[in-house]
């Protein structure tokens, strides 16, 4: 399993572990059994309880093809749909403990599902996907085609680690909030923020924390009212982890 180095927008370097091939394709095929299940319940329900072979034969073409691509619609958008939902997951990259992020550390987008959706067309569907396995196994950061388009990656969520390298915060049963509107945030933004956070410490990094301070009261309207500016990230933290434990 190879490393993959995601760059934040604060310039800080965070680690993960690249998805193996053999991940992503038991992700596509457990992907691929829900789609035949799907088709055996459309088969069974509408050719055979509500038979539509003699319907069809009282239809035009056109009324033909369109229920057709209306039965196959769930299936066209359903790698596309789950990714937006699970936020870059699927039913089978939920299984296998994978997920969809952008190269620098923030949660990709719909646009970004729709472009590496658009490129399995090359990536899978030409040459049974032989052009997607060689693309994961030679690019550096374990893509597809897709992904590079897009600026994304996949990354496996299996690893051996404690609350200090999630975006859990250890805050006891009289914990008092600070700042409701923490609940701005995502769980990406928080894993950033502490990831950073704590890097910035370790290197004497002020410029990196205030940084950091002034985007959080941007981007959520808090107003920092506390003494220090890391006082003032921690409590972010801890707040963010009372709500979302509480909610």
């Amino acid at each position: 399993m190879s490393e993959l180095s995601i760059t934040t927008t604060q310039n800080v370097v965070i680690n993960f572990k690249a998805a193996t091939v053999g991940e992503r394709l038991l992700a596509y095929f457990i992907d691929l059994i829900i789609k035949i299940a799907y088709v055996i319940v459309i088969a069974t329900v509408f050719f055979y309880v509500f038979d539509f072979p003699k319907m069809f034969q009282s239809m035009d073409q056109w009324s033909i093809a369109a229920i057709v691509f209306l039965l196959s619609f769930p299936l066209i958008v359903y790698t596309i749909t789950l990714e937006s939902i699970f936020e870059g997951q699927t039913m089978g990259k939920k299984w296998t403990k994978i997920k969809v992020v952008k190269l620098d550390g923030y949660q990709a987008g719909f646009g970004d599902y729709v472009m590496r959706w658009f490129f399995r067309i090359v990536d899978i569907s030409i040459m049974n996907g032989i052009v997607a396995i060689v693309s994961i196994i030679t690019s550096k950061n374990s893509q597809r085609l897709g992904d590079m388009v897009a600026g994304t990656a996949v990354i496996s969520l299996k690893s051996t680690i404690d609350i200090n390298h999630t975006i859990l915060e250890e805050i006891g049963n009289e914990y008092v909030p600070t700042y409701p509107l923490v609940i701005k945030l995502s769980d990406n933004d928080v894993r950033i923020i502490k990831e950073t956070f704590a890097q910035a410490q370790l290197k004497h990094d002020f410029e990196t924390i205030e940084k950091l301070v002034a985007k959080i009261e941007s981007v959520t309207g808090i107003k920092n009212q506390t003494e220090g500016k890391a006082e003032f990230l921690r409590i972010v933290l801890k707040d963010y982890n009372f709500y979302t434990q509480n909610m």
